[in-house]
């Protein structure tokens, strides 16, 4: 057992340690400053209350990404210097973020406890090495992330902050589980190394019927392909995956977690998927005579998804009104049924036409989880979802990776219950077609344009609000650009009173609403590390069942057009293109 002393360090402030919608995320080389991170940890200790601190227990890992390891050694001794009594780590510092959200939220210590909040160490789909990004974000109690309500108090803090608190203690071994003890000034302050993947395991069987999807995949008509990107969710894919569910190892890609992700980008969209875009027929460099009738991937630290059929993509904003619409008969969790459905502003309106075909409640948020969890807390929100990949419910406070993709395949075990050594499959695309028959279709994309200067930006975004002054103006542009489209007859920047605590979230994108429910929408994301990144989402609804199988650029044409000269895209940004389009 070793001892220390708790130790005040002086320091300065940095400037731009502003949290966003998921926490900091810099470069490493900023984060690796002396200081730089210690400076926004104790931040986070001083705008929490003090009993959530002294005395608590928290957890503290991440996505493995570099410098991860370095940053949860120096986590543990300001925890141990802030008063906290405990610390658990993932083995190996690998934690899912929605895995961290279940531990907080599920495990109990042997003083029967639970942790009072979490440091979770992730730029989620950013890249990771030497010369990419690092993050930190802290989740509170109930498993969410922090509300504005402490960000702000965490930025105020990094502006005035003059001292760290720590104590110098031999730095931990969190390769293999176990507990270390250390007395710090008289007091007893333990860290808990444990199996990453138990807790999160033990909380999906509790929610979905294995045993179905253990008979699909065993279905010869059935195959399956999983991709990690490198990230930690290959941590969970051979447990969950392979070893409960019974897929063959060979259906898994990319499954070894990576302090740089493989040198890949580590974000589950057509465009950063390219090994597992391929296999699944949807790119020119597939090989195979036969995709997979299933595929799937995760982002660096495992809350997004991306679900893919053979030669066909679901959009995100498809998905989680695809889940919503069979959660009930397919998911035992949900089987006495949902309390309400929640979506992001940005995302595609599919989820609210499922909403009011179902009569739930329907709610729409700004971007960020917090929101959702808010809802959830209050018992108002089963299903949510974001067109950026992320889909979750309530049985934890985080989007998750993982559990999106057990709904689907727990929704294909259920509409193939009778026929699993059948000859015709139910596959992706064929569900995916019959809701759009039944709802219509909501063709949708999004426009990235990354790493924009910060001023051209904000110019962009402030000639989009002035045009919004005059309707008729606005129209006469629009028909100038393209007479099809229709008319819009609704524009705002969009504006959110949280129906449980009260709280406005103001200048959360700008919306352009068109008479036959089509959208265009703009905003400024804060989840990049450098710059700036203009978001352009672009959604045209049909309900004629004679149109819903076009191709979805032949669709959305016409509204591109008008989104990129209505913005003078290329004018602010100098871009001809975006940097991603999904």
């Amino acid at each position: 057992m070793s001892s220390g002393q708790i130790k005040r360090v002086q320091t300065t402030p940095f400037d731009g340690q502003k949290p966003g919608t998921s926490g900091l995320r810099k470069k490493v080389k900023v984060f690796t400053q002396p200081n730089y991170l210690q400076n926004f940890v104790q931040s986070t200790f001083n705008a929490l209350p003090s009993d959530k601190v002294k005395g608590a227990r928290l957890v503290v890992s991440g996505d493995g990404r570099y410098f991860s390891k370095e940053a949860i050694q120096i986590i543990i001794k300001m925890a141990a210097g802030n008063g906290v009594k405990s610390v658990w780590v993932g083995q190996n510092g690998l934690l899912s973020t929605p895995a961290v959200s279940a531990v907080v939220r599920e495990r109990v210590g042997a003083d029967g406890s639970k942790a009072s909040g979490a440091f979770i160490l992730t730029a989620s789909h950013n890249p990771g090495g030497p010369n990419e990004d690092f993050g930190i974000k802290y989740n509170m109690e109930n498993g969410g992330p922090a509300p504005e309500s402490i960000t702000n108090k965490i930025y105020e803090n990094t502006t005035q902050i003059k001292e760290y608190l720590t104590v110098d203690l031999p730095e931990v071994d969190i390769t293999k589980p176990g507990v270390t003890t250390f007395e710090v000034e008289g007091g007893t302050f333990t860290v808990d190394v444990f199996d990453s993947a138990s807790d999160y395991v033990k909380l999906m069987k509790s929610i979905f019927d294995f045993e179905s999807i253990r008979k699909l995949l065993s279905s010869p008509k059935f195959t399956f392909c999983f991709d990690a990107l490198h990230g930690v969710g290959g941590a969970y894919a051979k447990r969950i995956f392979v070893e409960e569910l019974g897929a063959k190892e060979s259906s898994l890609l990319n499954c070894v977690p990576k302090e740089d992700f493989g040198g890949g980008h580590p974000d589950p969209n057509l465009t950063y998927a390219k090994e597992l875009v391929a296999r699944m027929g949807l790119s020119k460099s597939n090989t195979q005579d036969e995709p997979p009738e299933f595929g799937a991937a995760a982002d660096g630290d495992a809350d997004r998804n991306m679900i893919l059929g053979k030669r066909f993509f679901v959009t995100p904003s498809d998905s989680v009104a695809i889940i919503a619409a069979n959660a009930v008969e397919a998911i035992p969790y949900f089987s006495t049924g949902l309390k309400g459905v929640a979506r992001s502003m940005p995302t595609s309106a599919a989820l609210d036409v499922v909403a009011k075909h179902l009569n739930l409640k329907f709610f729409e948020v700004p971007t960020g989880w917090k929101f959702f969890g808010n809802l959830m807390d209050a018992g108002l929100c089963s299903v949510c979802g974001e067109e950026s990949f992320g889909t979750g419910s309530d049985h934890i406070r985080e989007k998750d990776g993982i559990w999106a993709v057990l709904a689907w395949l727990s929704i294909i075990a259920f509409k193939n219950k009778d026929n699993i050594g059948g000859d015709k499959l139910v596959t992706v695309e064929d569900i995916v077609r019959k809701h759009w028959a039944t709802y219509g279709r909501h063709y949708y994309t999004r426009y990235d344009y990354e790493n924009v200067d910060a001023g051209k930006a904000k110019d962009l975004m402030a000639s989009l609000v002035n045009l919004q002054s005059s309707l008729p103006e606005v129209n006469k542009i629009v028909k100038g650009i393209c007479s099809d489209v229709a008319n819009v007859v609704g524009a705002d920047e969009f504006e959110y009173k949280d129906s449980v605590d009260g709280s406005i979230s103001k200048h959360q994108g700008i919306r352009y609403l068109f008479e036959d429910g089509s959208r265009l929408v703009f905003r400024l994301s804060g989840t990049g590390s450098e710059g700036a990144t203009i978001r352009l989402y672009i959604e045209q609804y049909e309900k004629d069942p004679s149109k819903i199988s076009r191709e979805s650029s032949e669709a959305l044409a016409p509204l591109v057009e008008v989104a990129l000269k209505l913005s003078k895209m290329q004018e602010f940004t100098g871009r001809s293109a975006p940097t991603v389009i999904t």
